[in-house]
């Protein structure tokens, strides 16, 4: 049975298509579908945000969302990241450098989950995530006067990106070397 949470998150997956083909539409070049594409990418992140509340203050958590949670937040990202590539709007390294830490992650988690051991989300995570989103949303709506703030908030959440990789890490180097915490 699907509850809340779990619907909140196959809705932000759903959403996913439609952002897509509201950003690159006319290679990105209609505002107004830009502006349509960063509200459907701010209401996809608040399910994000609203699912795991949801989920953690009535005790709704179940595998499927344990699962399904992370991978809709990453393929929410990474499609958003990869589609301003092709729109000439963030340099292919920075979404290269974004992408990588995911991977390296999720494989740390897969490795510890196949030892029983559940690998939290740091703060550094959250805030790499939320400093991602503010640059996503920055970047599509592509407003001149905000080019400043724009390129701050890009150039945070890279940094804080590789800072939450190190961390997860170094807290969590175990999970390799002697295959349980």
């Amino acid at each position: 049975m699907m509850n809340l949470p779990n619907k909140l998150t196959v809705l932000r997956v759903l959403l996913i298509p439609f952002f897509v083909a509201a950003l690159l539409w006319q290679q990105g070049e209609n505002m107004t579908l830009r502006y349509g594409a960063a509200g459907i990418f701010i209401i996809a992140s608040l399910t994000d945000m609203l699912d795991g509340k949801i989920a953690r203050k009535y005790n709704l958590v179940t595998n499927f969302g344990k699962f399904m949670d992370p991978l809709a937040d990453k393929l929410l990202v990474c499609s958003a990241l990869i589609c301003l590539i092709e729109l000439g709007e963030i340099p292919a390294w920075m979404v290269i450098v974004i992408i990588s830490r995911e991977f390296i992650i999720s494989g740390f988690r897969l490795v510890a989950s196949d030892n029983g051991v559940v690998i939290a989300a740091s703060y550094w995570g959250k805030f790499k995530t939320t400093f991602q989103m503010i640059a996503v949303v920055l970047l599509i709506v592509k407003i001149q006067a905000l080019s400043v703030i724009t390129d701050l908030c890009l150039w945070i959440a890279v940094a804080l990106t590789v800072i939450s990789l190190v961390d997860y890490i170094r807290k969590n180097h175990r999970v390799l070397t002697e295959g349980s915490m």
